[in-house]
């Protein structure tokens, strides 16, 4: 039987990864998560999500990189401040892994992007009476795709900011 489930903002993160100067990573996040799940652990298939991530809220604990980042020249976040996901297919291999597969949309621009689930936890009970499950996925975009293409050529050659990005999603369902 399919159960709804919502996201809870104070317990779920999204979080990015991207190269810098072509030497090192820089990690970033998102606070304010919401949305809904529904989850039928007997039939997979028929999961269905809908996540918004906060666009304006992002922090690398660097204050003028992400108020650049909030800027026309990558977000824009005056103008598109949410990054949504809206789940369109779910399969399960034979291991049980899940991929998801469903639109994202940052920048205004939507393309289609399969998240590698790792979960759902067992259900579980919270001190104030709630049931939890949890879960964890994950997957590469390239950042040009979705029209964030600002760059800075460097001195000894190469970019400023690699055009891959690796997404981590870790959230807290609470039931009903």
């Amino acid at each position: 039987m399919s159960t709804a489930w919502k996201i809870d903002p104070a317990h779920s993160t999204a979080h990015f990864v991207v190269r810098h100067m072509m030497i090192t990573n820089v990690r970033g996040g998102f606070s304010n998560i919401q949305g809904t799940v529904v989850w039928d652990s007997a039939d997979p298939a028929a999961t269905q999500i809908d996540l918004t991530i906060d666009a304006t809220t992002v922090n690398t604990n660097e204050p003028p990189r992400d108020a650049h980042l909030k800027s026309p020249d990558f977000l824009d976040v005056e103008k598109f401040p949410k990054i949504t996901f809206r789940s369109t297919r779910t399969t399960t291999s034979a291991d049980n892994e899940i991929d998801i597969t469903g639109d994202l949309t940052i920048h205004g621009v939507t393309k289609p992007v399969t998240l590698k689930v790792e979960g759902p936890t067992d259900e579980a009970k919270d001190p104030w009476g709630n049931t939890r499950i949890g879960a964890s996925a994950t997957t590469k975009i390239k950042r040009s795709e979705f029209g964030l293409t600002w760059n800075a050529a460097l001195e000894t050659g190469g970019i400023l900011v690699g055009d891959d990005i690796k997404i981590e999603i870790e959230v807290s369902l609470i039931k009903g």
